[in-house]
């Protein structure tokens, strides 16, 4: 075996102890983040885990980048879109099928915010969720966002707004 060859093994393990030091830190969050953004755990999990795929082919980039949790996180959210765009095309060519039941409906507080959440635009949705669930600053969702800090508080007021007017004085 020459030293190039060991030399090249050794960068692609630690690549992948970097990487998975970085899953297992991130995923959850992420995750937990989705949820409140499709509103169903098995889809927000499908997007998560191609996101983070994703992340692993450019890892060398992401890791990179000032904030690689937003970078998952924003590439789960243009893969959502993707698929509500895949299924708008869909249902004009055909007719919508019947609305499949909420399985989640176990806490009625949960599901009362998650509709909440739901009838928010999704730029308010995305905007609460990063900064009141994912705990990101505003400069950070702004960056994951990639719009201007200013319009993200914009879009956080609104949604916060919003929120009190259906939920009342509910903790954020």
């Amino acid at each position: 075996m020459d030293t190039g060859s060991v030399a090249r093994d050794l960068e692609i393990e630690r690549e992948e102890a970097s990487f998975e030091v970085f899953f297992e830190q991130h995923y959850p969050s992420v995750a937990r983040a989705l949820v409140l953004v499709v509103g169903g755990e098995t889809e927000a999990e499908d997007l998560v885990e191609e996101a983070f795929a994703r992340a692993w082919d450019r890892w060398d980039r992401v890791r990179a980048m000032a904030s690689p949790a937003g970078y998952v996180y924003r590439t789960a959210v243009n893969l959502h879109r993707n698929r509500l765009r895949r299924l708008a095309r869909e249902l004009r060519r055909h007719r919508p099928p019947e609305p499949a039941p909420d399985p989640a409906g176990a806490a009625e507080d949960r599901d009362r915010i998650r509709r909440a959440l739901a009838a928010l635009p999704l730029n308010q949705r995305e905007a609460i969720v990063l900064v009141g669930w994912f705990g990101l600053d505003t400069g950070e969702a702004a960056a994951a966002l990639g719009i201007k800090p200013a319009s993200l508080r914009s879009r956080l007021h609104r949604a916060r707004t919003a929120l009190r007017s259906q939920l009342g004085e509910f903790d954020e």
